[in-house]
């Protein structure tokens, strides 16, 4: 795998594990309208995430997953900017310049 590639995934994976470190955390409205219990199991869900394959990870960066909780659809998305958030990053291996947003929706948002 190319190092930029290898690069993007392990900065995306350990901000998606932390939710904390390297970007923000968005939750659209129908995942911030659940109670806390509800919520927490959801990001658990997204910080545990493993099942990466060819079909939803082509590019190899960890940067999307499906889930389900409670019997209802979730997607959970990562995307690049810059320090700024207006644009999108111009290196997105590059953590100097990127700031990574990890969206948090129910599929039927999407």
């Amino acid at each position: 795998m190319h190092d930029t590639t290898s690069n993007i995934r392990r900065l995306n994976d350990c901000f998606r594990r932390s939710l904390i470190f390297g970007g923000q955390t968005v939750l659209t409205s129908g995942v911030s309208a659940l109670d806390t219990e509800a919520k927490t199991a959801l990001l658990r869900l997204v910080q545990t995430f493993d099942a990466f394959s060819r079909d939803n990870d082509p590019h190899g960066e960890h940067d999307f997953g499906a889930i389900e909780h409670a019997g209802v659809s979730y997607f959970w998305k990562i995307d690049y900017y810059d320090r700024a958030r207006q644009f999108a990053s111009p290196d997105a291996a590059d953590p100097a310049v990127t700031v990574r947003v990890l969206t948090i929706m129910r599929a039927d948002e999407y």
